[in-house]
């Protein structure tokens, strides 16, 4: 694909993100998110979110902290929507990032947010730069300009450190435009690669012992040391780049272990050798060189990554940066795997992340799309055709992309510009959705706004350890539900977007949809996932609960008790059991369009009191004592040995979210034993 094409299907992404013309800004706010998903994959950035406001002599479009709030990235945008694309010159580029300088130095000063309307982004994320410094907790700043034109620079080398508190913090800028974009997705790596020279950036090559070499062996291994200023000096220079195979958004946790690291390295750094398990890395390919004083050295790694060890490699840059630790005759010793065959690593990396991170559960997640559930998904979307709409014969695909540019490649394959058109027809842009996407639909439906509020990339992590515990193999049930959950998600995108509530639309949109499952459980009651696929639309008096639910979220979540920082409260469990909690009245015209859950025998909107024996209440003492979790791990089972009946599975989806009632004791009891008996442990 070359540039030009590369650039209208980007364009014609941002559009159909927008759908309606909502104006200019809302269009630039689509090519950040789009830009933000991007980055995040090729693992130039943890996670962002687009927070879009400009003022005088400032402007930002987006942020993310990395986990220990270390470090802080601000992105701007220049958006033009022209296709081919147009050129920036220089002294445009260098005025969009000193504007966002101006706001990050702005946002230092004590009454600067206090200027900007408690009820938008920029509110928050100008209040937490001010508290992180205050903590002295910032350690880092890059900057990010984002642009669908042409520059001729990737990083701007004359950019000043801030000084907080009297200590200089370093800031970088670099600059993605579309054609840095398209060089970096059509690389088929989706991400541009780590190499070291040893020899030329630190006038040294890490001692190293080979393993014996055999053409049966998939791989070849080296044993190093590598001294602890090299290894701060290549985390300074990548950040979380060198930590893209790994489970990345959980390496930086402020745990017992990062602080033990962090002492040895304060206190005894020379033994930190002796104390530290190490690191493990991959790499595509090493040059060797023979060491002055005999030996063999590493002179250069080809797209250098570590697969475990983040922890050790985080804590040595953080000790250094926030303790100002000295780290001379620190070293840390590495096992490099170099793979033979290039187009095997995807496949094989995650694997050894995976083997090597056994010390700690959340990290033997593989966020890999090669799974076999994502590609199962894949094969789903397309064979299976969607109801029609409009009442007409035409019928559509959701086509589920499960690596980034799918949908582009397999429109250019058709070939002709008639067959690309029929493609589109059959396959429309705005049903495209991601795995990310699949993450945000999954845990809105499962009452996890906060996991979703968490930002897109460390909702996937959780989305993906959570199906790792308890797979699911998906058939054409559960690819229909799924499809009913992305047009209940989407649509209530742009009922919330209709509503100019102001910001904050991620989390509203899944604040909403998760106080609406949960009520209809409470009433024994689900949405009609079913009836939303066969009409592939919302009906009137869902659209209008939609719209007064959103309007209780939105005044909910931005008067957070005790907490001025409305982005971080949603990310709380505190914050949903606040929101689910909420007493909002809907009309009986909406009750009645929902579908029955379990039987019809009672519900909590009933005044029947019902009679509990002795017996009954041990096993109801029974169920309460249980984690919510055991439910979910059974229908997890259920989905691929479909042993429990739609009303069984139906009840174990509410028991997810409440407690049983009284009429549903014994079948609970029935639905453990189901589990039990396919040797689950649930108590």
């Amino acid at each position: 694909m070359e540039l030009e094409q590369f650039a209208t299907d980007f364009q014609q992404d941002v559009l159909t993100r927008v759908e309606n013309d909502e104006g200019e800004n809302f269009r630039e706010d689509a090519f950040t998110e789009l830009m933000i998903e991007y980055l995040c994959e090729n693992g130039e950035l943890d996670d962002a979110e687009v927070c879009s406001q400009k003022g005088y002599g400032w402007k930002v479009s987006g942020y993310g902290f990395s986990m220990d709030e270390e470090c802080l990235d601000l992105l701007v945008s220049h958006y033009t929507g022209t296709v081919p694309p147009e050129s920036l010159p220089k002294s445009e580029v260098q005025r969009d990032l000193k504007r966002l300088i101006s706001f990050f130095s702005q946002s230092l000063l004590d009454g600067f947010y206090q200027q900007l309307p408690e009820s938008s982004p920029v509110f928050d994320l100008a209040y937490h730069i001010n508290e992180l410094k205050k903590e002295g907790a910032l350690g880092r700043v890059r900057l990010f300009l984002l642009t669908d034109c042409l520059t001729k620079m990737n990083v701007l080398e004359d950019v000043e450190g801030i000084s907080i508190n009297g200590i200089k913090i370093p800031v970088s800028a670099q600059v993605w435009d579309i054609e840095r974009l398209f060089r970096s997705w059509s690389s088929g790596r989706r991400r541009e690669t780590i190499g070291i020279n040893f020899l030329e950036q630190f006038h040294q090559a890490l001692p190293c012992l080979a393993m014996p070499d055999s053409d049966e062996m998939e791989y070849s291994t080296y044993l190093a040391l590598i001294p602890g200023k090299i290894l701060y000096r290549i985390y300074d220079m990548y950040g979380p780049r060198l930590l893209e195979r790994n489970v990345r958004s959980f390496l930086q946790a402020r745990g017992s272990v990062n602080q033990a690291i962090r002492k040895t390295i304060r206190e005894t750094p020379r033994m930190f050798l002796a104390y530290n398990n190490g690191i493990s890395s991959t790499a595509e390919e090493v040059e060797l060189t023979q060491l002055p004083n005999g030996g063999t050295g590493i002179s250069v790694i080809k797209d250098f990554q570590i697969v475990n060890g983040g922890q050790t490699t985080a804590s040595i840059y953080h000790a250094v940066n926030r303790d100002k630790a000295e780290i001379d005759g620190l070293f840390v010793q590495m096992k490099l795997t170099v793979l033979k065959d290039r187009d095997r690593m995807d496949d094989i990396v995650p694997k050894i992340s995976e083997s090597a991170n056994t010390q700690n559960k959340v990290q033997m997640a593989d966020f890999s799309a090669n799974q076999p559930f994502h590609r199962k998904l894949e094969e789903l979307s397309r064979t299976i055709w969607a109801p029609s709409a409009s009442g007409t014969e035409k019928q559509t695909r959701w086509f589920y992309e499960r690596a980034r540019g799918q949908y582009a490649d397999e429109r250019a394959r058709v070939g002709t510009p008639a067959k690309r058109r029929e493609f589109e027809a059959q396959n429309p842009p705005q049903q495209k959705f991601t795995k990310i996407d699949l993450a945000k639909y999954e845990h809105t439906w499962y009452q996890l706004p906060h996991y979703v509020s968490e930002g897109a990339q460390k909702n996937f992590a959780r989305f993906m350890t959570r199906l790792k515990e308890s797979p699911v193999d998906p058939d054409q049930h559960y690819f229909e539900e799924l499809v009913a959950k992305a047009i209940l998600f989407k649509q209530t995108e742009k009922i919330v977007s209709s509503q100019k509530y102001g910001g904050y639309r991620a989390n509203i949109v899944t604040y909403t949809l998760a106080w609406l499952y949960q009520d209809a459980g409470r009433c024994s009651k689900r949405i009609d996932l079913q009836r939303i696929w066969k009409t592939q639309r919302l009906w009137p008096e869902l659209e209008q609960a939609i719209i007064t639910v959103s309007l209780q979220v939105v005044e909910t979540i931005t008067n957070p008790s005790g907490n001025a920082n409305v982005t971080e409260w949603c990310k709380k469990e505190a914050c949903w059991k606040v929101i689910k909690d909420l007493n909002i009245s809907l009309p009986d015209s909406y009750y009645s369009q929902l579908a029955s859950s379990v039987s019809s025998q009672g519900t909590e909107r009933s005044s029947v009191k019902i009679r509990i024996n002795e017996a009954d209440r041990e096993k109801m003492e029974r169920l309460k004592r249980l984690d919510k979790t055991v439910w979910y791990i059974i229908l997890q089972k259920n989905r691929y040995e479909k042993f429990l009946s739609l009303e069984q599975e139906q009840l174990a989806v509410h028991l997810m979210h409440r407690r049983p009632k009284v009429e549903e004791i014994h079948q609970a009891i029935e639905i453990l034993e189901e589990g039990k008996q396919r040797g689950l442990a649930v108590g």
